[in-house]
């Protein structure tokens, strides 16, 4: 039994799954091909509660992340992974009211909490990845305006979105301290969005280019203090980490099972596939990598509902179940045999769909260097 959630987090647990299984579910196919969900989902979201749960009253419902995780498993478990809720919810949400202003949080979450405005943040440029210390993307002030320039890629929520919070240099020569985030919302003169992105998956995940030539925005825009931008991305980065971990976590165990069930009721030379060793050996193993792992992940996630999950921590949680998410699938994979390769069985789309997961929120190379700089200080 998990011990790491509450009554209130299973009953949301309930709420969610009847959600997705009456409005997602037989659409989903279609959103994959049109490379976007309607933002009819997104109203009909926040109608039932299930935009930024985590967020205190007034805004939103006064949960915590416990009930956003609960919507992360339920679905990862649906294989429902490229709706960009998360992300709205779990990453834009927070860093608005946790650095806005009064008349921000009061302009923007209430909106976002119905889902009538859709949250993004633009950090990855071209040539840039990971490195968000290189950003070129400048905003540079000009009375009680920033003028923005510069262009960003592979936007979550681009297309769909009515804020960005966008990451730009306002000072330029100072690195990371020059760092400042800056809200823009769709309809600014000089903020335009690019094409809509193809992707080899997370295909209803709407991600796209955004350019700006001087875009235009009230300093008051400006979430936190200027040049402060870098040290409110790394203490946030924990949260998005454990999103990525706690997602990854579910798509394996629900995974898991169905290759169970497939596996027992598939024939293959007279016998269920299940009875022969290499098939047993195969799924024993991966039951306990993934026990381990929930173990793990159940922990940070324990820990950061206490605000006590460290840096290294999470990208230790990101990596290991980036890592064995990609795995594990592909195993899965091969046990369905030629039907893990059609779209039937979703096995096959889910393996594309969890390759990004060793990429974005920090490719397992950036997260390895992380946990690299604290080994000296275990020897202490």
């Amino acid at each position: 039994m998990r011990t790491v959630y509450r009554e209130d987090h299973e009953q949301y647990r309930t709420q969610a799954r009847r959600f997705i299984e009456r409005e997602v579910l037989p659409h989903y196919a279609q959103w994959e091909d049109d490379g976007i969900v309607p933002k009819s989902l997104w109203i009909r979201a926040g109608t039932e509660g299930l935009l930024c749960p985590m967020l205190p009253e007034p805004y939103g419902g006064g949960g915590d992340f416990g009930h956003s995780a609960v919507l992360l498993e339920e679905f990862g478990r649906a294989n429902c992974s490229s709706i960009g809720f998360a992300l709205h919810s779990d990453i834009v949400a927070p860093y608005i009211h946790n650095y806005g202003t009064q008349a921000q949080r009061d302009a923007w979450l209430p909106p976002m909490v119905r889902g009538e405005l859709i949250g993004a943040i633009a950090m990855t440029e071209p040539g840039t990845g990971s490195d968000l210390k290189a950003v070129r993307t400048t905003a540079q002030r000009e009375g009680d305006e920033y003028v923005i320039n510069g262009q960003k890629t592979f936007i979550t929520n681009g297309q769909n979105a009515g804020i960005v919070i966008v990451v730009a240099k306002t000072d330029p020569d100072a690195g990371a301290k020059g760092i400042s985030l800056i809200c823009v919302e769709e309809g600014t003169p000089g903020f335009s969005k690019g094409r809509k992105l193809r992707k080899i998956g997370l295909h209803a995940a709407d991600t796209s280019e955004l350019f700006f030539e001087n875009a235009r925005v009230p300093v008051s825009n400006r979430l936190g203090e200027e040049n402060s931008g870098f040290k409110y991305l790394m203490h946030e980065l924990a949260q998005e980490r454990l999103v990525i971990a706690v997602r990854a976590a579910a798509m394996i165990e629900s995974f898991l099972a169905r290759t169970i069930a497939y596996t027992r009721d598939r024939k293959i030379f007279g016998s269920s596939l299940l009875t022969y060793q290499n098939t047993r050996f195969k799924l024993a193993e991966a039951k306990a990598q993934f026990a381990m792992l929930r173990t793990f992940v159940d922990d940070c996630l324990a820990r950061h509902l206490q605000r006590e999950l460290t840096p290294e921590r999470a990208a230790m949680a990101k990596l290991n179940a980036s890592e064995m998410q990609c795995r594990l699938l592909d195993e899965f994979l091969q046990l369905h045999g030629g039907y893990g390769f059609m779209s039937e069985y979703q096995v096959g789309g889910a393996w594309v769909d969890a390759r990004v997961g060793r990429i974005y929120g920090g490719s397992s190379e950036v997260m390895k260097e992380i946990i690299a700089r604290t080994l000296e200080a275990d020897l202490e």
